[in-house]
C-alpha cells in the first residue's frame, strides 16, 4: 500500500484538519465500521453512527460561523465523506446528503433564512434534497410538483421519489414549478420545507439492493403550506440553483464512491496476500498482479482528480460542471469495477456475506445511477468538446 499511502500523505493537511480527520478515523474504527454489517443486514437507520458524527460537529464544517458552524475546506469535507463511506456506505450517504440538501441554502438563501434555518443543521440536524419524481429523473424539467402562492404562504402539491433521508430529515430542499409561470424550465423554483409541516407525508421506504441503512423514501405533498419566506431567491430561480448545487454534490458523490473503491481495493490486496493456492499466495500469480496494478493506477488518478476538483471549489471557481461530471462518472465507475474485481479475487467467498466484498458490490452500483446517470455524464462531457 506504500504507493497509495504516499499519494494520500501528499495532501499536507494543516494541524486543525489533521485533528478532525484523526477524530473521524477513530469514530470510523470504533463505531461505524463495527456496525456496518448489522446495519446492512437489518436495514436499521444507523442512529448510533449519526450521533457519533454529530458529537464531532461534522455538519458544522460546511456551515458558516455566523449560523453556528465552523467552516473548513471542501477538500476536507470530501475526505471525510470518503472515510465514512469506506467503512459504511449507508452512513456516508446520510452524512453527505446533509451537504447536498443544505449547501444551496447557504449559497442562495438570504440572511433571514440562514439565521432561522441553518443553526438546526449545524447542531446535527439532518437535511434532504427533494428533486426526483416519477416523471423527472435525469431530466429534472419533467417535474410536476407545483408551488402556488397564496398571500404570505406557498402551497405545495405533488410527490417525490428516491429521496435520501426522506423520513428522518429536519430540513428539506424541495424543487417544484411556480404555478404562475408558464415555462417548463423558467418556472422551476426551490424552497425549504421544515419538519412537521401539515400535509407532508412519507408514503413508503424503498427496499434496495444496497445502502440498506440509508432511508430512501417516496414523499407526498398534499396542500402543504410553507411560509413565502422559505422560498430561495425568486420564483423561477430553481434551475439556476439546481445546476449550481450539482456542481458541488456530484464531487461529493464521487468522494462517496471513492470510499467504496478504497475499501474494495484494500480488501482485494489483503486477501490476495493471505489466500494461498498451490502453496503460494495468489498475489504471486501474474493475473492477480496485473489486475491490482491496473486498479491501483485508476485509484491513484481518481485521488489526484478529486484533489484538483476540490481545489477549484476552494478557490471560488463556480464554472466547473464538466470537472464535476468527470469526477462523478469516473469515481462511480471505478467503485463498481473495483467492487466486482474484489468479489472475483475472493472467489466463492466473495459471493458470500462472510466477507464485505459482496456488500461493497451492492453498495457500489447506485453510485453510477444517482446524481445523474453515468450515461448522462458521458453525454455532457462529450458534448463539451463540440465546436461552437
Amino acid at each position: 500500500m506504500q504507493l497509495l499511502n504516499r499519494v494520500l500523505a501528499s495532501r499536507h493537511w494543516n494541524e486543525e484538519e489533521r485533528m478532525i480527520l484523526d477524530s473521524v478515523q477513530r469514530v470510523v474504527n470504533d463505531i461505524i465500521a463495527p456496525n456496518a454489517e448489522h446495519i446492512d443486514a437489518t436495514g436499521e437507520f444507523p442512529w448510533d453512527n449519526v450521533n457519533a458524527l454529530n458529537e464531532l460537529g461534522l455538519n458544522a464544517i460546511f456551515v458558516p460561523e455566523a449560523y453556528g458552524g465552523m467552516p473548513m475546506s471542501y477538500r476536507l469535507y470530501l475526505e471525510i465523506v470518503t472515510l465514512i463511506s469506506e467503512a459504511c456506505a449507508s452512513t456516508g450517504i446520510i452524512y453527505a446528503t446533509n451537504y447536498h440538501g443544505m449547501k444551496p441554502l447557504i449559497e442562495f438563501g438570504n440572511e433571514e433564512q440562514k439565521q432561522r434555518l441553518l443553526p438546526c443543521i449545524a447542531e446535527g440536524g439532518l437535511g434532504a434534497l427533494a428533486i426526483t419524481e416519477p416523471t423527472a429523473g435525469s431530466d429534472a424539467t419533467g417535474m410536476k410538483t407545483s408551488f402556488t402562492p397564496d398571500g404570505d404562504e406557498i402551497i405545495i402539491k405533488g410527490s417525490k421519489i428516491f429521496i435520501s433521508n426522506g423520513d428522518v430529515a429536519d430540513r428539506y430542499l424541495v424543487f417544484g414549478k411556480w404555478s404562475e409561470i408558464d415555462d417548463n424550465k423558467g418556472s422551476i423554483s426551490a424552497l425549504i420545507l421544515e419538519k412537521g409541516a401539515e400535509g407532508f407525508s412519507v408514503i413508503s421506504k424503498e427496499k434496495k439492493m444496497g445502502h440498506n441503512g440509508s432511508s430512501t423514501c417516496a414523499l407526498a405533498f398534499d396542500g402543504v403550506r410553507v411560509p413565502r419566506a422559505n422560498l430561495l431567491g425568486e420564483p423561477g430561480d430553481g434551475l439556476k440553483i439546481l445546476l449550481a448545487s450539482l456542481n458541488k454534490s456530484r464531487p461529493s458523490v464521487a468522494a462517496h464512491a471513492r470510499g467504496i473503491a478504497r475499501a474494495a481495493f484494500y480488501d482485494m490486496v489483503n486477501y490476495a496476500n493471505e489466500r494461498v493456492q498451490s502453496k503460494r499466495p495468489i498475489i504471486d500469480f501474474q493475473g492477480i498482479q496485473f489486475k491490482i496494478a491496473d486498479l491501483a493506477g485508476e485509484l491513484l488518478m481518481l485521488e489526484k482528480w478529486m484533489d484538483y476538483v476540490a481545489d477549484l471549489v476552494d478557490s471560488g471557481i463556480n464554472d466547473m460542471g464538466m470537472e464535476a461530471s468527470v469526477a462523478k462518472q469516473r469515481g462511480s465507475d471505478l467503485a463498481m469495477k473495483m467492487a466486482i474485481e474484489c468479489v472475483q479475487t475472493h472467489g466463492g467467498y466473495g459471493y458470500c456475506r462472510d466477507y464485505r466484498a459482496e456488500r461493497l458490490m451492492r453498495d457500489a452500483k447506485i453510485c453510477q445511477i444517482w446524481e445523474g446517470t453515468n450515461e448522462v455524464h458521458r453525454q455532457l462531457i462529450g458534448r463539451s468538446f463540440k465546436a461552437r
